[in-house]
Order: structure tokens, then C-alpha cells, then sequence
């Protein structure tokens, strides 16, 4: 019997952007990834914006995406431990999967140690310099009056609005997003700013659909998780260290 004890890292699965089709490709493959570590997986952390569009009425939630969430099932059933982070796409998670899945749902940040190792885990929208209009609009989606305000909205109408936002996003077009040379990519100024006082072996995040490992400074790396709409990449840590990885590449 195989033992358990890696981590998975995966990001920007962007289920339901683009067609019916690809977002069904999409998920078949993040179904045979999911299938492909349940053997020695021990704790599963996705990173946000597993949906393109995601919101939690009290007694409604998106339909589609069945196969992909009996397999999350499937892997808390057998004891693998979930992480779920808030997207800039998926902010609106509240109980459910807790409640079924036994998740642990992140809003921000989440540190942890593991094998002696620190992690800093986000997923990385609204940090460093930039995004300053995505920086305003994040404050009024988290509030409570703005999702108490959707909620009053019909699914139909509310889903609807949601999709046609998708299909005219970057992502859905199969475009890769705009980055900053090297060290002065966003989230790699946020992070040298937050190591003046804090110390992290590893700092990982999503968000920015590029595949990175960076050298920070010689304790510490930034890596970038990437994306699954073009890239289809995830991390690992086996105790040792954290690897980036192509999925079907």
C-alpha cells in the first residue's frame, strides 16, 4: 500500500470558461490528474479560481462540473486532506464544500509548515503593485452586502450575467496574461517586500497563469502554479522539495 505524504499545489482550473466542450476536456483531464496522485497524496491544495464563475445560494449552486466533484469526493472519502482558496473568479464559496467535502475553505493567506519546510500560500490576486481597479472592485465582492445583494438576483439571471463576463475574458480566449520581466513581476515584489519581515522557504500562488520558479534569494522561492485553460501545470512537495510539473504536456 502506497503511503500518503506528498502535497499538491494546482491553480486557475477555469471550469466553465470557453465552451461547453473545452470545459469539459478541462475537466476530464483534471479528473485523470486528480486520479493520477489520489495514491500518494496527502494534502490537496487548490489555489483559486477552480470555477470561472462560482456563487453559493442557499439552496442552489452551479450545476455542471459533476465528474470533477465526485472525484474531489472520492479523494476526501480515501482521507486526503482539501484545501480550497478563494479566486478572484470563485470568491463567492461559503459552506458548501465544506459541508460535503470536508474542505477548508481560505479567503487570503494560508501558512503552513511541513517537514520543516514554510509555506506562504495565496492566491496572489489583489497583491503587490498594480491591479489597483481589480483592488477596489475585490473589496466590494467580499462584502456582505454586495453578496446579500446578489443572492436577491434569480440564478438564471445571476449565472447568466456571470457567463457572459467569462466567455469575454482573457482566459476564455486563450490568452496569456501580461507579465512583468522577472523581478519585477507583481507578486515577486510583493514577496520581497513581505520577506524584509517574515521568513518563508516557499511562497506559491496562482492567479498570474504563468508557470514560475524563482529564486528569491538563497532560502527562498517563489513559484507560480500556472494555469489549465493552456498549461495545465501543478506543484508537488515530497518532504524535500517543491518541483513545478506539466500534466499531459
Amino acid at each position: 500500500m502506497a503511503i500518503r505524504n506528498k502535497l499538491y499545489f494546482a491553480s486557475d482550473f477555469h471550469l466553465g470558461t470557453g465552451t461547453y466542450q473545452k470545459s469539459r476536456e478541462r475537466e476530464d483531464r483534471l479528473v485523470r490528474w486528480l486520479d493520477s496522485i489520489k495514491h500518494d497524496a496527502a494534502e490537496v491544495f487548490l489555489m483559486g479560481d477552480v470555477f470561472d464563475f462560482w456563487f453559493e445560494y442557499k439552496t442552489v449552486v452551479p450545476k455542471g462540473y459533476i465528474r470533477f466533484l465526485g472525484k474531489l469526493a472520492e479523494l476526501a472519502d480515501a482521507g486526503i486532506k482539501l484545501y480550497l482558496f478563494k479566486g478572484n473568479h470563485d470568491m463567492w464559496m461559503f459552506d458548501y464544500f465544506e459541508t460535503e467535502l470536508g474542505a477548508t475553505i481560505i479567503s487570503n493567506e494560508l501558512v503552513i509548515e511541513r517537514s520543516g519546510k514554510k509555506f506562504y500560500l495565496h492566491h496572489g490576486d489583489g497583491l503587490g503593485p498594480g491591479d489597483n481597479f481589480y483592488k477596489m472592485l475585490k473589496k466590494i465582492f467580499r462584502s456582505r452586502l454586495c453578496q446579500w445583494l446578489f443572492a436577491r438576483i434569480h440564478p438564471n439571471l445571476g449565472v447568466g450575467i456571470a457567463n457572459y463576463w467569462s466567455r469575454n475574458s482573457r482566459i476564455a480566449n486563450e490568452k496569456k496574461e501580461d507579465h512583468k520581466p522577472g523581478q519585477q513581476e507583481w507578486l515577486v515584489v510583493y514577496c520581497r517586500e513581505v520577506l524584509q519581515t517574515q521568513f518563508y522557504d516557499y511562497m506559491v500562488f496562482g492567479h498570474r497563469h504563468m508557470p514560475l520558479d524563482i529564486q528569491l534569494n538563497p532560502e527562498t522561492r517563489y513559484i507560480n502554479l500556472g494555469e489549465w485553460v493552456l498549461s495545465s501545470t501543478y506543484a508537488s512537495f515530497d518532504g524535500e522539495t517543491v518541483t513545478l510539473h506539466y500534466f499531459e504536456k
